[in-house]
C-alpha cells in the first residue's frame, strides 16, 4: 500500500482506520466522504485538516466528479467503507440507501477500473480492492445454529442489508468479469469512542445520561456478535496487505450477547462510574422501556472467523469488557459535545 484512498472515511469506522494508517509516513490517504448527519468531521476537526500525507475532499462517490478525482490521486489501494448503515432508516426511507450502497459502489467500481485499466496500473502497483460489507447480508441465525462463513448463503432481511447484499454481488462480478483484484470484508456489530449515538450502545449511553427512556425493540433478546472499532481495522489493514484477491473474509468476535443483556451491562457500568464520581446512586435499569418490534428483525448474528485467522493472521485483541467500560467512560466524559 502507498496511495490509500478511503470513502466514507469521516464515518465511525472510516475514521478509525484513517488514524491507524496516518501514523505511517509512507503512506499517501485521501478521505472522500460526502459528510452526512452521521459523519464524525465535527468531532474530529483534524479529518478535514490536510497535512502531508493526508487530504479530504467532500464529495459523494456516485459524482461524476470522481474519475478526475482518482486519476489525479492515482490509488492503489482502495478501502470502500461509504455506506448509509442504519437499519431503522432503511426501513423508512430505502431509497437513500440504494443510491449509496448500489449506485455508489457501481460508480466507485467503473471509475477504479477505469483508472486502473490504463498502462498496466494494476500489475505494476500490486492494487487491491477492499469492499467493506456486513453480517447482515446472511440474514439471521436461530438459536444454536452455526455461525455463518464466507460460503453462507445470502438472505438479506432488510432494505440496507439488501443494499449491501447488492453491492457485494457487485464487487465479485467485476473481480470475475473484468479482473479487478477485489476484495470483500464481512463485519458484526462495531463499538468504540466517536461513533454516531443512533447506534445501540451510544444511544443507551446518551439516554442513560440523559434520564431519557432506553428503547428495546420487542423482548431484547436478539442476539450480537460485538467488536471493538480498533480490531475490525487492524483486520482491515491485514486483509489488504496478506488477503487473497478474489476472496471474502468474515471478521467476528465471538462475543455474542442479546441486546437486553447487553443494555443492561451498560446501565451497571454507568452506575458504577457515577458512584465513584458522586456517590450517587442512581438505577439507570428503570430507564429500559420494550417497544413494539420493528419490521423483519433478524434474531440472531454470528460470525465464523476461521478463515481469517488462518489467511492473514488476525486475531481479535481487545477485551470486550474492557474496551465496552473504557468506552462508556469516553461517552461520559465526552457528553457535552454530543
Amino acid at each position: 500500500m502507498k496511495n490509500i484512498l478511503i470513502t466514507g472515511g469521516a464515518g465511525f469506522i472510516g475514521s478509525a482506520l484513517i488514524r491507524k494508517l496516518i501514523k505511517n509516513k509512507k503512506y499517501n490517504i485521501l478521505n472522500l466522504d460526502k459528510v452526512s448527519y452521521a459523519s464524525m468531521i465535527k468531532y474530529q476537526p483534524q479529518l478535514k485538516i490536510a497535512k502531508k500525507n493526508y487530504q479530504f475532499k467532500k464529495i459523494d462517490i456516485s459524482s461524476s466528479r470522481l474519475y478526475e478525482i482518482v486519476n489525479v490521486f492515482k490509488p492503489d489501494t482502495i478501502f470502500h467503507l461509504a455506506a448509509e448503515s442504519h437499519v431503522d432508516n432503511s426501513i423508512n426511507n430505502s431509497k437513500v440507501f440504494i443510491n449509496s450502497n448500489i449506485i455508489g459502489t457501481y460508480n466507485l467500481l467503473e471509475t477504479v477500473r477505469n483508472f486502473w485499466n490504463k498502462k498496466n496500473f494494476i500489475k505494476k502497483n500490486k492494487c487491491r480492492f477492499i469492499h467493506i460489507s456486513t453480517d447482515e447480508v446472511f440474514g439471521f441465525l436461530k438459536s444454536g445454529e452455526r455461525k455463518f462463513t464466507e460460503n453462507s448463503r445470502y438472505q438479506p432481511s432488510s432494505p440496507y442489508s439488501a443494499s449491501k447484499a447488492s453491492s457485494d454481488h457487485l464487487v465479485k462480478a467485476w473481480h470475475i468479469t473484468y479482473g479487478m483484484p477485489t476484495l470483500i470484508t464481512n463485519c458484526t456489530n462495531n463499538f468504540g469512542p466517536f461513533q454516531y449515538s443512533e447506534k445501540l450502545i451510544p444511544m443507551v449511553i446518551s439516554n442513560a445520561l440523559k434520564n431519557k427512556n432506553i428503547p428495546v425493540y420487542g423482548n431484547g433478546k436478539q442476539v450480537r456478535d460485538w467488536i471493538y472499532v480498533d480490531d475490525h481495522v487492524n483486520a482491515l489493514v491485514k486483509v489488504a496487505q496478506k488477503g487473497i484477491v478474489g476472496e471474502s473474509y468474515n471478521i467476528g468476535c465471538n462475543n455474542e450477547i442479546s441486546n437486553i443483556d447487553l443494555i443492561t451491562r451498560i446501565c451497571k457500568i454507568i452506575e458504577k462510574i457515577n458512584f465513584k464520581v458522586n456517590s450517587n446512586i442512581y438505577d439507570y435499569k428503570k430507564l429500559i422501556k420494550f417497544v413494539k418490534d420493528r419490521p423483519g428483525h433478524d434474531f440472531r448474528y454470528a460470525l465464523d472467523n476461521k478463515k481469517i485467522k488462518k489467511d492473514v493472521n488476525w486475531n481479535p485483541a481487545n477485551n470486550f469488557n474492557k474496551n465496552l467500560k473504557s468506552t462508556i467512560e469516553w461517552y461520559i466524559y465526552n457528553f457535552h459535545k454530543f
